[in-house]
């Protein structure tokens, strides 16, 4: 059964239950025979399905908060007092309607990476190209990559030279380069240029696959989730049927057993979370946070290690222009121009940084002529009388005379992402690229832990001195790198495996594992999501890190106020409770009495859906003087080239 059929089914039982209370109540007037009779009809037939629900779980070692209900639904129905019976049939399934409600829609991670896996693979058999379904792939078969296509299966490339964008595997946005020799994975997309490679595994057996797989088994092994009802329910239903025992063996009365067992029927522990629930639910989508269901709320507000993806999480997931340095006679802004100009119509990730900062820089750019762009190595053009070269250093020294050839290929290696200018010939300088924080990252981070997260863990597919260096500048101190998909859902059960309530936060494919394996996976969702947002229990719908912090502190207050109107509605029920087993509540009057009860429980989880002190609707950010940007990028000279 769908979960769609279960909500709508959940809702029929109250819906029946309350008409069954309104026909009764419309015949009392005229027989009070027929009414009994008319409750008693619904009461079978509405408590029946309770009683027959909370059998099935006792069955399956479920001890629940519904056992003492089902236990005042047969007794009322025994001692012929339908209308406290179906009372309690009605606050009961209501409040599990809402909890239904609660729950939100599953979701369905290994439907969406099945869907974008790849389908056909081009493979040469007999100076031939055959379209074939990828699975239909075997190792050691020759295989044709056009442009645009994904890679149906891990491999190696045999002839040809392009670039794949591995985003979807490793989270990293800056396209690789292959050439003869290179290894391929499945599930990367290629470049401008065809390539010719042979398969080394099937697809089945391939990186994507692996994902996919590691996604289906997380979630098939997260432990169940065990409901605030059923928790409380361990104590207060063994203690509710000692106080109906005592009150059948001193007074002799069933009457008081039914007033007991109907004032303790746990309606507050089962409205009151579901409320709050809902509430919170809905104060986090004012902030454009979906939490799609009432365990992902309630795992949030257990959540003591927060684990960061690196790239596309605390980083914006575009390299930015981080320093241009200059060989004389050049200039920083001649050289940043000219090499940008060029880049205009290349198609690449870097292309656009650059032409993004000499804009910002408010540097004036022209349209070049005869421009020649190598996928993965660079780009060339003229502008005027002019040539500039930019790329790669290897490419970049192919178009400089022999001298100026020597210079670039003795400079000392670069640190990071580099790309090297040469301008009629001379080497003219470098051009540093690096992914720039988020706004207000450390700020964001403070606030985590001012929320009670203990431990703030960096993990990432980028080079580990990459991802150790990005947090430093944050101040995290457990930071790791170079991981596949499968480490990072290694690292996270490792977390779990200690006891702890793990968040894991992150924006890829590659993250959609870690996503399902964390205790509650948050998906930076701001630019659509995919894959990741249906693995996480939580989809942040705005490019905005600190709206997990915002979302951490409206769990912490949602379910704390579900937990004092649990508490609330347990004192106040057990003191109605040891009242009733005196003689003073009868069982009609006891079901009132607890529905007076379930009301105040409720108006204070209302609160939940109300804005906290400690959820401002505005946040201060913390000014990053430190991070570099295009417009204000050092002007510098490299010493070390003459």
């Amino acid at each position: 059964m769908t979960l769609e059929r279960v909500r709508r089914a959940a809702g029929v039982v109250p819906v029946a239950a309350l008409a069954g209370l309104a026909a009764g109540a419309l015949a009392w007037p005229r027989s009070a025979i027929v009414a009994d009779r008319v409750w008693l009809v619904v009461l079978i037939a509405t408590g029946g399905i309770v009683v027959a629900h909370t059998a099935r779980g006792l069955w399956r070692g479920r001890w629940a908060a519904d056992v003492v209900a089902s236990l005042a639904i047969v007794t009322a129905a025994l001692l012929d007092q339908p209308l406290a019976g179906l009372i309690v049939v009605l606050m009961q399934t209501g409040g599990e309607a809402l909890e239904r409600y609660a729950e939100g829609r599953a979701s369905d991670a290994v439907r969406a990476l099945e869907a974008e896996s790849p389908r056909i693979a081009h493979v040469i058999r007999d100076d031939a190209i055959v379209d074939v379904p990828a699975e239909d792939v075997s190792p050691g078969e020759r295989l044709l990559v056009r442009p645009g296509d994904l890679v149906p299966c891990d491999g190696v490339v045999v002839e040809g030279r392009s670039s794949l964008d591995t985003s979807r595997l490793t989270g990293e946005p800056i396209p690789m380069t292959v050439a003869a020799g290179s290894s391929v994975q499945s599930g990367s997309v290629n470049g401008d240029r065809p390539f010719t490679m042979e398969a080394t595994a099937t697809a089945s057996a391939s990186q994507y696959a692996r994902i996919v797989e590691l996604v289906r088994t997380a979630q098939a092994s997260k432990a169940p989730f065990q409901r605030i009802a059923d928790r409380s329910a361990v104590w207060f239903t063994p203690l509710t049927l000692l106080v109906a025992a005592l009150a059948a063996l001193l007074s002799h009365d069933m009457q008081r057993v039914l007033a007991v067992l109907v004032v303790a029927t746990p309606c507050p522990l089962i409205l009151a979370p579901p409320v709050a629930i809902i509430g919170g639910m809905n104060r986090a989508a004012r902030r454009q946070i979906i939490v799609r269901d009432g365990g992902a709320m309630e795992r949030l507000a257990r959540v003591d290690v927060a684990v960061l993806d690196k790239t596309g999480t605390i980083t914006i997931g575009r390299p930015a222009v981080q320093e241009v340095l200059t060989r004389a006679p050049f200039t920083r802004d001649q050289v940043l121009a000219l090499a940008a100009s060029v880049e205009q119509g290349a198609g690449h990730l870097l292309a656009r940084s650059l032409v993004d900062a000499a804009r910002a820089a408010g540097l004036p750019l022209r349209q070049p002529r005869e421009v020649i762009e190598s996928s993965g190595r660079g780009v060339t053009g003229t502008l005027d009388d002019t040539t500039i070269a930019v790329g790669a250093r290897s490419f970049v020294a192919e178009q400089l005379s022999p001298a100026e050839r020597a210079v670039v290929l003795d400079a000392p290696h670069p640190e990071g992402l580099t790309a090297f200018v040469g301008i009629d010939g001379r080497f003219a300088g470098t051009v540093r690229y690096a992914d720039a924080l988020r706004d207000g990252v450390a700020e964001t981070l403070g606030r985590l832990r001012a929320l009670g997260v203990e431990r703030i863990i960096l993990l990432s597919g980028d080079h580990e001195e990459n991802a150790i260096a990005m947090a430093v500048r944050v101040g995290i101190t457990d930071a790791r790198g170079d991981l596949l998909p499968a480490d990072k859902v290694s690292a996270v059960r490792e977390l779990v495996a200690e006891g702890r309530t793990v968040l894991m936060v992150g924006d890829g494919t590659n993250d959609a594992p870690a996503l399902s394996a964390a205790s509650v996976g948050i998906a930076l969702a701001g630019h659509g999501g995919g894959v990741s947002a249906e693995a996480a229990g939580v989809v942040v719908l705005t490019d905005d890190l600190g709206r997990v912090a915002d979302v951490l502190g409206i769990s912490r207050r949602t379910m704390r106020i579900a937990r004092q109107s649990v508490w609330v509605g347990i004192v106040l029920s057990g003191i109605a409770m040891i009242v009733a087993a005196f003689g003073h509540i009868p069982p009609v009057g006891g079901a009132l009495l607890q529905e007076a009860i379930d009301v105040g429980v409720i108006l204070n989880a209302l609160r939940a859906s109300a804005q906290g002190r400690a959820e401002p609707s505005a946040r201060m950010r913390a000014p990053e003087a430190h991070l570099p940007t295009p417009e204000r990028a050092p002007t510098t000279t490299q010493p070390s080239l003459p």
